[in-house]
This record gives structure tokens, C-alpha cells and sequence, in this order.
């Protein structure tokens, strides 16, 4: 199908309005995260979240330094130490105090949080990447990844480029879901069976397991981006 360059907004067809946006009369599916919800905070040091965990625990059972001490057989000055973050207790001395406490070995942990990463990528920065819809004069940069993350999901946002020399595609298909966000020009975009018409501010969120991808180009130039989620593997 041959790229045309329009300034006005095509006609929707039979298949774009059945898919121009959300029924109104279903409800979504409770959202089970509260993204203002605050945790306790955590200490990115082991040694001061240990520490801070035996404190709070010995108090909470009314002991003193000495009376843990008696019941550990540690002394007072290693307990100082520990409970002050200064030097990191050996296995055999968690296991001791965790038995004079009363909890297991792991609750010395629970304050403890490992770093978390975060990449920050400027303005026009990002990494170009070959994709399936290279070939057809897609541009991808990459505008983050970060191995390791604690979430079990990867995730892949690009930037995506589309210019009068590009051709359409509907012929992605993928594991995981993918979300795209239009920032300018006006493509008609393929999932399944539905077509979708697509200008700036508009947005579509599918099971990428489905054939998707721009089956019309209508005005260029055409930026979107999109983001994509699966298992991570392990």
C-alpha cells in the first residue's frame, strides 16, 4: 500500500469505529496497587539495617543491653557495635540473637533494601536499535533498560520514527503486552482484526501476542512511543 501525506483527518472506517476507544458501559478490573502508598523505610546498608532490627526488637521486649547480652552470650561492646551498625554480626551470632529474641534469622532483614537503578537518557540520546520494522524504515531508539530488576517483568521503551520514505508494517507479533503513545502525525494502527485511527495524545495499550503495527501511514512525520512488557527469563 503506497504512504500518502495528508493535512486533515481521514474518514474512520467500520473497523476504526469499532475500536475509536473504551467502552463507557464495563468498568475496568480493580486496580490492586496503591502508587502513593509509602513503605516503611528501609536502609540501603546491611550492617545499620541489622542493627536497627535488633535494637528495635530488644526493646520491644523491654531487655537491656545486659540482659541480651547474658542470654547471647555476646558482649556488650560487640552488641553495641552491632546494634550501631559499626561491624556486621557472623551467622553464629545472628542465630543467637535470633533465638534470645524470639525471631528467625530472616527478620534481621526486613529493613534492608538493595539500591535500585534508574536510567535517565536527554533529549535525542537514545540508542538506535535494528528491529523487525527496520526494514521497513522504522526508526528505534531505545530509551532505557535495566538488567536485574526485582519486578520479574522486562521492559523495553523506544522511540519510534516514521518518515515518508517509511513503509507500513502490520506485521508485528510478540509475546508480552505493549502500550504506545502518539506525539505526532496520523497513522491508521492494526491489533487483530481492528484498525485504529491514531493522532497526537492519542494512546493504545494491547496483547502484543496479536499481529499489530502501522497499516497506514497518513501524516508525516510520524512519532509514537512504545512500550513493551514480558516475563523476565530466569
Amino acid at each position: 500500500m503506497a504512504n500518502s501525506k495528508t493535512t486533515q483527518a481521514p474518514q474512520t472506517t467500520a473497523n476504526s469505529e469499532q475500536g475509536s476507544g473504551m467502552d463507557t458501559k464495563s468498568k475496568p478490573a480493580a486496580l490492586t496497587q496503591d502508587p502513593h502508598a509509602l513503605r516503611e523505610p528501609k536502609e540501603n546498608n546491611l550492617e545499620i539495617a541489622i542493627g536497627h532490627e535488633v535494637r528495635a526488637l530488644r526493646k520491644k521486649l523491654g531487655i537491656t543491653i545486659s540482659d541480651l547480652a547474658s542470654a547471647t552470650g555476646i558482649s556488650m561492646g560487640m552488641l553495641s557495635k552491632i546494634e550501631n551498625g559499626v561491624t556486621s554480626p557472623s551467622l553464629t551470632s545472628l542465630q543467637a540473637l535470633a533465638s534470645a529474641l524470639g525471631v528467625p534469622v530472616t527478620d534481621f532483614f526486613r529493613r534492608y533494601e538493595e539500591p535500585r537503578n534508574a536510567v535517565f537518557v536527554k533529549s535525542g540520546e537514545g540508542v538506535a536499535i535494528e528491529r523487525r520494522g527496520t526494514r521497513a524504515g522504522h526508526e528505534y531508539n531505545l530509551l532505557g533498560h535495566i538488567d536485574n530488576n526485582t519486578s520479574g517483568v522486562v521492559v523495553e521503551p523506544y522511540l519510534l520514527t516514521l518518515t515518508e520514505e517509511s513503509s507500513s508494517f502490520p506485521a508485528f507479533q510478540h509475546e508480552g503486552m505493549e502500550f504506545i503513545y502518539m506525539l505526532e502525525g496520523e497513522v491508521r494502527y492494526r491489533h487483530g482484526d481492528q484498525l485504529y485511527y491514531m493522532k497526537e495524545g492519542d494512546s493504545l495499550f494491547f496483547d502484543a501476542d496479536a499481529r499489530h503495527g502501522p497499516e497506514e501511514l497518513l501524516s508525516f512525520p510520524i512519532r509514537y512511543l512504545s512500550i513493551i512488557c514480558y516475563p523476565a527469563r530466569g
